[in-house]
């Protein structure tokens, strides 16, 4: 039985082909339900953790172990949202960099209006480390993919 233009083989005999643009949507969209899936589940294992969390989260003044909580947090959400991305998207570049770039473009108001609540590393590090690590997580999953 043949492959299809995506690679695909058809169950059926018949080729389904997925339109690049609509691959690259789905892949995006696929990303930020990942990211924000994991950082819901993540959110309640940290408040399982560190039972003080709960109790700052809503005035956002957490301790130094709970801010690099956080960070890490973000980091894996970055990782499995790159990871998700890569699987729907295949090997689409595309997809990924334009999810990044757009959980970047989400996040920058978010801390612009949190600045005072948070010290300058800690926005520093997030926002710098959502495109690498969406990247890294799609790199990783598309090498163990190829295996």
């Amino acid at each position: 039985m043949g492959r299809t233009a995506l690679g695909e083989v058809p169950h059926d005999g018949c080729a389904v082909i997925m339109p690049n643009w609509l691959r690259v949507v789905l892949a995006i969209v696929g990303g930020f339900i990942a990211w924000f899936a994991v950082a819901t589940v993540g959110n309640i294992v940290i408040r399982w953790l560190l039972p003080d969390y709960a109790q700052v989260e809503k005035a956002m003044d957490f301790s130094l172990v709970m801010l690099l909580a956080r960070l890490v947090l973000g980091a894996v959400a970055s990782l499995a949202a790159g990871a998700a991305c890569v699987a729907v998207g295949r090997s689409s570049r595309l997809a990924v960099y334009l999810f990044s770039t757009l959980l970047l473009a989400l996040f920058i108001p978010v801390h612009v209006n949190l600045w005072a609540k948070f010290p300058l590393w800690y926005h520093a590090i997030f926002l710098g480390s959502l495109i690498p690590f969406v990247v890294l997580g799609a790199r990783l999953f598309g090498l163990s993919a190829r295996r």
